[in-house]
């Protein structure tokens, strides 16, 4: 099939536009009101853009909590979504009025950062804490009425990493299993039965790709 997605006329379901583009991050957004109301919340529409300096993204359908105290405050957190947790992190993503403690509600323990004050979920094995540095309002936003779609932008300033997924200097990403958001309803896990690694490639010297061999410890 081939259709026109300004027109959506796919004539399916639900729109497939996020069952294409899979799997995604999921930013499990730690925040603050500035009348000191905690506030957690998953988005999908997450990722890293720059680690030289380390900055991160997240993106939002019409004007939620994260984004009011991140920018009234000028920060926030990122806690890894992980699969032992995906109760706690699907709880948190309800809706709820701005007075409501999602931490709280979802059985989880807010911890303030080190460099930021906002909280993180002390349970996750890694957060971010962010500076918040500019929202983008995509065409069409309207933030009179709060609708339309914002990216909003952080600058990585702190890492807290759990030392238990620390091995041999590496922070061990499938034994702390992070969830990503599929299409529709789907969720997926990265762990050590889904991952591998290579080397990247080189060429020879008649400019053909030669064999990627297994990683062999140097990253480049």
């Amino acid at each position: 099939m081939h259709y026109d997605s300004i027109l959506n006329n796919h004539g399916l379901p639900h729109d497939p536009f996020k069952a294409i583009v899979a799997p995604r991050p999921i930013g499990w957004i730690g925040s603050v009101s500035k009348s000191g109301v905690k506030n957690l919340a998953p988005y999908s529409y997450f990722n890293a853009v720059s680690d030289k300096p380390h900055f991160v993204m997240f993106a939002s359908t019409d004007i939620k909590d994260s984004i009011t105290n991140a920018e009234e405050t000028g920060v926030f957190t990122v806690s890894l979504a992980v699969e032992a947790l995906f109760d706690n992190m699907n709880g948190s993503s309800v809706a709820a009025s701005s007075n409501v403690d999602e931490f709280k509600l979802a059985g989880l323990t807010p911890q303030t950062g080190k460099f930021v004050d906002a909280p993180f979920v002390s349970e996750s094995p890694a957060a971010l804490e962010c500076r918040y540095w500019k929202t983008i309002d995509f065409p069409g936003s309207d933030r009179t009425k709060g609708t339309g779609s914002y990216v909003v932008f952080g600058h990585v300033v702190g890492v807290f990493i759990n030392e238990t997924f620390i091995k041999d200097g590496l922070f061990d990403t499938a034994a702390a299993r992070p969830l990503v958001r599929l299409g529709y309803m789907n969720y997926g896990v990265v762990g050590s039965e889904n991952t591998f690694s290579k080397n990247r490639p080189t060429l020879d010297k008649d400019g053909n790709l030669e064999k990627v061999k297994d990683w062999d410890g140097k990253y480049r």
